[in-house]
């Protein structure tokens, strides 16, 4: 016996009552569910729908569903750190690699000057300024989403999680290392400086990458990872 729309529909919001909130998580569990009620059906078909689940779902043990989240987090953290290093790689092949070299010899002039802390400093600040702005609006669009229960893919809310995520460790991380120097920047020797204008550029790249050209092009990966996504999002 197969199971019904409407009975699709209960797993749904079966899975989501026990805290699988994104929707290509719920699909792949809302298939086991069906598969295996249908065989359970088989064996007895005088087991009511409700009763079928509850007996697939103890299937998943004591800790229920959240061993196959877990799971698929982490499937999607290798997926995103490969989107990321796709991106960031493409930096260092012609002709945006001449914009990296541009960066890194702007960040080793800064250094020379006598008051490079400060001009360092002055940059961090607006880039958080920008940044808390774009966090702000991201925001905004994701609680808009959830209060009009639309579908949300694991792999969308990683990356607007990431940039988040990511852009406080840098800020952080950029103004402690500016701190704990005590000898002003222009005073170093030249390979201290090549080494600090190298781990700058790279920090201000992953920073774009992660904060602006994955989330640009989220729409496009999504379609990438998940073959239903743009059928979802036309419903």
């Amino acid at each position: 016996m197969k199971l019904t729309e409407s009975q699709i529909e209960e797993l749904y919001k079966f899975t989501r009552k026990h805290y699988v909130y994104h929707y290509d998580v719920q699909t792949e569990l809302v298939d086991h569910l069906a598969n295996d009620i249908e065989e359970i059906w088989e064996e007895n078909l005088n087991l009511s729908f409700d009763d079928a689940r509850d007996i697939s779902f103890k299937k998943f043990g004591i800790f229920g569903f959240m061993d196959v989240i877990e799971a698929k987090q982490k499937q999607m953290n290798k997926r995103y750190f490969k989107i990321m290093w796709r991106f960031f790689r493409e930096w260092f092949t012609f002709p945006k690699v001449v914009t990296t070299l541009g960066l890194y010899f702007l960040f080793f002039c800064i250094l020379k000057m006598p008051y490079a802390k400060y001009i360092l400093l002055s940059l961090l600040l607006i880039l958080v300024i920008f940044d808390l702005r774009k966090q702000t609006i991201a925001r905004k669009n994701q609680k808009r989403k959830t209060n009009k229960e639309e579908k949300i893919f694991l792999l969308e809310e990683m990356i607007s999680g990431a940039r988040n995520s990511f852009s406080g460790l840098l800020f952080i991380n950029v103004f402690n290392m500016m701190n704990a120097f005590r000898v002003s920047f222009n005073s170093m020797e030249n390979h201290w400086l090549f080494l600090i204008s190298f781990s700058l550029t790279v920090v201000v790249l992953l920073f774009y990458v992660t904060g602006f050209l994955i989330p640009q092009k989220a729409e496009e990966l999504l379609q990438e990872t998940y073959p239903e996504y743009k059928l979802v999002k036309n419903l």
